[in-house]
């Protein structure tokens, strides 16, 4: 209740879904900072089988700022993901120089854009073949999938959101096997749409209209990496207006990059 309270207070997108996601999921670190018999801080760790840990939710409440204590949470996770072999985060540009100084270099761009209300006549194109909801037979080939697009094992992640939003969930398959993946969940002040990857942006564009056709009227908030010009450009004809930007940034070194070139929208900065 304390951690949902900060996030809300901030206009952040999480849910007390998201919350117990990141505080229930073995192997998931989530610390408080607490001061006059309240929590004024968080910070959180999702843990990608023991290859990635993702740090997020570095919330502290904005009476407090100013005494150190978002230091002191980073400084007490990093501690305890020292076997980590990679170390990860997608920060805003306000918190880029602050994470520089705890030795994370960037990656690379990601674009928050968002649509307070989708318009369905803007998504009649027509594709050569169309996605399909998730089966339950699916799921073992859409982790391996996405653990390969992104460099490390989510299982847990992915296996969540399909389960908590089947009617978000999409794959698209050529011969039988998957060529790309939608999934999304619902949100504080949006429906948040990603990850979603493909073997090209023509797909990837095709998965993310379908994704939209359900949420006619409705916000709806997607995190994409900059450069994927052709779905940025193709976003913002559609009615998305690009919010803000995210570094994604690692620590020390960068060995699951994952496949790049196949990730068009990322889960979020709080899932990578």
């Amino acid at each position: 209740d304390s951690a949902i309270k900060l996030s809300t207070a901030e206009g952040w997108n999480q849910t007390e879904k998201d919350w117990k996601l990141f505080i229930e999921t073995p192997g998931n670190v989530s610390l408080v900072a607490e001061a006059d018999n309240k929590v004024i801080g968080t910070t959180t760790v999702m843990n990608y089988s023991n290859k990635v840990a993702w740090i997020a939710m570095v919330l502290v409440d904005k009476e407090y700022r100013g005494r150190g204590d978002s230091k002191a949470l980073l400084e007490n996770i990093l501690e305890k993901l020292e076997q980590c072999a990679s170390i990860k985060l997608d920060a805003t540009a306000a918190g880029q120089q602050v994470y520089k100084k705890f030795d994370f270099s960037d990656e690379y761009l990601i674009a928050r854009m968002t649509n307070l209300s989708v318009k369905d006549r803007f998504l009649q194109d027509h594709y050569d073949i169309s996605p399909e909801p998730v089966q339950v037979t699916d799921i073992p080939g859409l982790v391996a999938y996405d653990g390969i697009v992104f460099g490390a094992d989510r299982s847990m992640l992915i296996e969540s959101l399909i389960k908590q939003y089947p009617n978000k969930a999409r794959i698209l398959k050529r011969n039988n096997l998957i060529t790309g993946i939608a999934l999304g969940r619902d949100g504080y002040n949006y429906h948040h749409i990603g990850p979603v990857l493909a073997s090209n942006a023509n797909d990837a564009k095709n998965l993310i209209s379908e994704a939209l056709k359900g949420l006619t009227n409705q916000p709806v908030v997607v995190d994409v990496l900059c450069d994927k010009k052709v779905i940025v450009d193709w976003l913002q004809s559609i009615g998305f207006i690009k919010q803000r930007e995210f570094i994604r940034m690692y620590k020390n070194q960068n060995p699951f990059p994952g496949v790049i070139d196949k990730q068009f929208l990322v889960c979020g900065p709080e899932f990578g």
